[in-house]
């Protein structure tokens, strides 16, 4: 199986979409290699990054899934490697 390595950026901007969120992300979490979380309390949003090591499709489905979550926003960049 091929995988890519991304990074999925994700803003979180209805604090009531978290938990659900988390269980997305958990259904995937065989592909994460790590996660970094900003709460940017100024502007009252998280800013939640992914590396992820994945086949392409998971990555896709991950990223469409968070993103049609309303409140939260979802972009996924990927390595040349």
């Amino acid at each position: 199986m091929d995988t890519r390595i991304a990074v999925l950026s994700i803003i979180v901007e209805d604090m009531e979409k978290t938990a659900e969120l988390n269980q997305i992300i958990h259904e995937f979490s065989e592909y994460v290699v790590g996660r970094m979380g900003i709460p940017y309390r100024e502007k009252g949003v998280n800013i939640i990054s992914l590396v992820l090591d994945a086949p392409q499709n998971a990555i896709s489905t991950l990223s469409g899934r968070i993103g049609r979550l309303k409140g939260v926003t979802s972009k996924a960049t990927y390595a040349k490697v």
